[in-house]
């Protein structure tokens, strides 16, 4: 897909199913591009952000912490550059750069396309995005396209020669692919079925979690207080198919983050990881390079490829489908408040 876009200021509201909430997509080329600059630029639009905070297209009134930065790529075989920006709850100035979010990628392209930002959508586009923040590199087709609606598949594709013993890190108690993630059998909590995992408040399960994430980020020499490593606890419900509950910031995931599914699946691939081997609980082999996921708000597929099962195998990608996103409307930012940020 040829891309074409100048600046413009847009911020747009859109959010994708399955997301815990909307994401604030702003054209990166409207802010610094050094990152102490951007990093005030975008404090100082959250303050503004946060007094004019209202109901509105968001939805509760509770403030967006998932911002999307995008921009035409400078590499000649991507479409878009994509900056993921978490904002943190706990103060104005805090923000996590050091992960991706595939929802808030899709929210991106289809808002940056609503805002004439990029060509319109159409089936069969494949957008090729670059994600700033860890390097992952991202197909994204289009499968259904409407005004401000549309459905994608994202495929994330491995650099060459990408083995899945490489995706291990602290002596494989993490799995790195798209994000970082802990996965948990949830069986050593106490927690045996998927209606267990899925029970509502669950407030004992999200505390362990969430020490054990801190405990994790802490073991890696990652701050405790930021948005990594993710965090999973997963059950096996039947040949092939696990249902997952997963930490996001704030709270529980309502679903299971895209790049989660993505990670589990990859982590499914390479025999010894806690996913690997509850796939096979009931004592049946699943079916090769698919996995399915239960979630507490429905059930998502993955689809990978890899040339075997050990460490020294390659993944080649992982794709999800079925991934649907709606434009919200204007994020309540004028665009001289945006430029306003842009320090030249």
């Amino acid at each position: 897909m040829t891309t074409t876009m100048v600046r413009s200021g847009f911020a747009l509201l859109a959010r994708a199913k399955d997301a815990p909430g909307p994401t604030l997509v702003l054209d990166a080329d409207a802010l610094p591009s050094d990152e102490a600059a951007l990093e005030a630029a975008l404090t100082r639009l959250r303050l503004r952000l946060r007094l004019r905070r209202t109901a509105g297209p968001a939805g509760d009134g509770a403030e967006v912490l998932k911002w999307a930065l995008l921009a035409p790529s400078a590499h000649p075989l991507f479409d878009v550059d994509y900056r993921f920006v978490q904002a943190m709850p706990d103060a104005p100035d805090h923000f996590d750069t050091t992960g991706n979010c595939g929802h808030s990628l899709l929210a991106a392209i289809t808002a940056a396309a609503a805002a004439g930002r990029l060509p319109a959508l159409s089936v069969g586009d494949r957008i090729r995005a670059r994600v700033l923040n860890n390097g992952d590199q991202v197909v994204c087709q289009v499968d259904e396209a409407a005004d401000g609606r549309a459905v994608f598949t994202a495929h994330f594709v491995t650099p060459p020669h990408t083995r899945l013993g490489q995706l291990l890190h602290d002596g494989g108690r993490v799995m790195r692919m798209a994000n970082p993630y802990l996965f948990v059998d949830a069986a050593k909590l106490g927690v045996r079925s998927r209606e267990d995992l899925f029970r509502a408040g669950q407030t004992e399960l999200y505390a362990v979690l969430e020490r054990m994430r801190r405990t994790q980020a802490a073991r890696l020499g990652w701050p405790v207080d930021g948005a990594f490593p993710k965090v999973a606890a997963i059950v096996p419900v039947a040949p092939g198919q696990l249902a997952a509950r997963a930490l996001t910031v704030g709270g529980w995931h309502p679903a299971l983050a895209l790049t989660g599914a993505v990670c589990l699946a990859a982590a499914s691939a390479l025999r010894g990881t806690v996913p690997h081997r509850l796939l096979r609980a009931h004592g049946e082999p699943p079916t090769p390079g698919r996995v399915v996921v239960d979630t507490p708000s429905g059930r998502v597929e993955a689809a990978y490829t890899a040339t075997g099962e050990g460490p020294d195998d390659e993944l080649l990608w992982v794709s999800l489908g079925d991934k649907e996103v709606r434009v919200l409307g204007p994020a309540g930012v004028e665009r001289d408040a945006l430029e306003a940020t842009h320090v030249r």
